[in-house]
């Protein structure tokens, strides 16, 4: 995401000025909460750093109530799927890992050497029984959820580690199982603490939809990186309606097929954009709704960047630094993250290339993105802004 992209966009260079010197303003301090001040609690965090810069930020502005949980929650499933990725680790153990992982954060000392695709996660595993002390402080009832979504994105995986992702409803549970999961997982924590809408609970869908909006559209952006890694992710039923191998769109990415087959898959994340919306709008606490929209935001602007787009095939496309920062900086309220959907949709309606397969299709999803949007900011007109 090169910063000369933004140069000429003053909007852009602005909300970059602002996270760099104004970030602990937007952020928020580093919190320890009421994990004793023992070591443990300052590797998570070190390491949070490491294995996702974005979702630090996010983590750390959180309420003192839950700021801990979620970051324990992020890399102990950070760490599960780290196992996943390593495509050097034998399937039989791997799989046996997946399944027994969520035993292991009550397992003192327990860590794991050598395993991981990136030498963060392999830190994070070798140095495992940190994050397991720290886990062990933590209230029971988010110990009890944590275990629980751990069990299920374990079984999930070590599931699919034995089968190709084919049907579209194959797809569909493993991005739950991989996404849909965490996002249940963090409305229960939500609900629990008793800092926002206890009713988040109850909200499965809507939560499983928060995580496949976010797992699709990264996904469909990362298909030159998990080819390279031989990964394959986009489900058979789509592709092979446009190719008879998955490998060959590189080979002509700019092809009408190739085109369809990018636009299908964006097609399908997009289905679940309103849901999203209708998530965000349950949230009362600022801080809690900064850390839901900022990823959502981020992510319909990535499937507005990725859409039409045959680069996707040959290359990594980011959204730019500049826009990524104004994203941010606007994520405080219902009202301007609706705005930002009703920007990228249009973008991508912009960009429809109509005679190509999908484009009505396309032009559907984002006129509902549309629609919904502007009910959504007649309601929020008339409510009061978030506490």
């Amino acid at each position: 995401m090169s910063i000369k992209k933004s140069i000429l966009k003053p909007d852009e260079m602005a909300a970059l000025l602002k996270l760099k010197f104004g970030s602990k303003k937007i952020m928020g301090p580093r919190k320890n909460g009421k994990i004793s001040n023992n070591g443990n609690l300052a590797f998570c965090y070190d390491t949070l750093d490491k294995v996702s810069r974005s979702f630090a930020a996010v983590i750390r502005q959180l309420p003192d109530e839950i700021s801990d949980v979620v970051c324990l929650f992020y890399l102990i499933l950070r760490a599960l799927d780290s196992i996943e990725d390593d495509m050097d680790l034998a399937q039989d153990v791997k799989t046996k890992l997946l399944r027994e992982f969520h035993t292991k954060n009550y397992e003192k000392g327990w860590n794991l050497s050598n395993v991981g695709d990136k030498q963060e996660y392999r830190d994070l595993l070798a140095n495992y029984h940190k994050v397991i002390e720290a886990f062990l402080e933590l209230d029971v009832k988010y110990q009890k959820s944590i275990t629980d979504i751990c069990k299920k994105m374990g079984n999930g995986m070590a599931d699919f580690g034995e089968k190709e992702i084919t049907t579209l409803e194959d797809y569909n549970l493993y991005c739950h199982y991989v996404a849909g999961l965490v996002g249940i997982g963090l409305s229960e924590i939500f609900a629990a603490s008793g800092i926002d809408n206890k009713e988040l609970e109850s909200q499965v869908a809507l939560s499983n939809s928060m995580g496949l909006f976010l797992q699709k559209t990264n996904i469909v952006r990362d298909y030159k990186e998990d080819l390279d890694e031989k990964r394959f992710f986009w489900p058979k039923e789509v592709w092979s309606l446009y190719s008879p191998r998955f490998e060959d769109f590189p080979l002509n990415p700019e092809k009408p097929e190739s085109i369809a087959c990018l636009n299908h898959m964006v097609n399908d994340a997009l289905s679940h954009a309103t849901d999203c919306l209708d998530y965000l709008k349950m949230l009362k606490n600022e801080r809690v709704f900064r850390f839901c929209a900022i990823p959502q935001v981020m992510a319909i602007a990535t499937l507005a960047e990725v859409y039409n787009n045959h680069k996707v095939f040959t290359e990594n496309v980011k959204i730019r630094k500049g826009l990524a920062a104004k994203l941010i900086v606007r994520a405080g309220s219902i009202q301007e993250v609706v705005k930002t959907y009703k920007e990228m949709a249009s973008v991508i309606a912009n960009k429809i290339t109509f005679g190509l397969p999908n484009a009505e299709e396309t032009l559907e999803l984002v006129q509902k993105i549309n629609d919904f949007c502007e009910l959504a900011l007649t309601e929020a007109n008339k409510s009061p802004e978030i506490a």
